[in-house]
């Protein structure tokens, strides 16, 4: 499922958007009555630059959660918050970073807000090109010490780009 699909529907996916105007299989708006699918009936949910717009975090993660299989994955990119794509389009409500999922896991440690559970399979991020040709885009994805030093100190000097986090869902 390509939530949030616009114009440009992953192949083999079912498109879901608000906007008639999109390749969209399924109009639905998640931020008004969640996705229009049966617990635990889809395999991936894709969330590809749309998170960061809608308008709870939490609720987006948790509709997602109950859609998917056990053991379905959810794919989320977004702009990391120190690119100036995260501050410069208007309609951007969050503005999120390495750590922001980690909420959802068991590392995480959060479960007063949500019960949904995932465990992160993946995480890329990615850099602006300069920085990625001299490696710190390596080192930021090698080491997670690196990369918190990096979220906390460097990251407004060293521009990230892009997360991306794939998170398997715990039933």
């Amino acid at each position: 499922m390509d939530v949030g699909c616009g114009l440009n529907k992953r192949s083999g996916a079912i498109g879901v958007d608000r906007n008639p105007r999109t390749a969209a299989d399924v109009l639905a708006d998640i931020d008004r009555g969640g996705l229009p699918f049966r617990d635990s009936s889809v395999a991936t949910v894709f969330l590809v630059h749309v998170i960061e717009h809608l308008g709870d975090v939490i609720e987006t993660v948790e509709e997602a959660h109950r859609v998917l299989r056990p053991g379905g994955r959810l794919v989320i990119e977004t702009p990391h918050y120190s690119d100036a794509s995260s501050f410069t389009d208007p309609t951007h409500r969050w503005h999120l970073n390495s750590f922001s999922f980690r909420y959802f896991t068991e590392a995480g440690g959060f479960d007063y807000y949500s019960r949904c559970r995932f465990r992160q399979v993946r995480l890329q991020v990615k850099l602006l090109r300069l920085w990625k040709l001299l490696g710190f885009e390596f080192a930021v994805n090698r080491s997670r010490a690196f990369r918190r030093f990096w979220e906390f100190y460097l990251c407004f000097l060293i521009r990230g780009k892009a997360l991306v986090f794939e998170l398997e869902a715990v039933k």
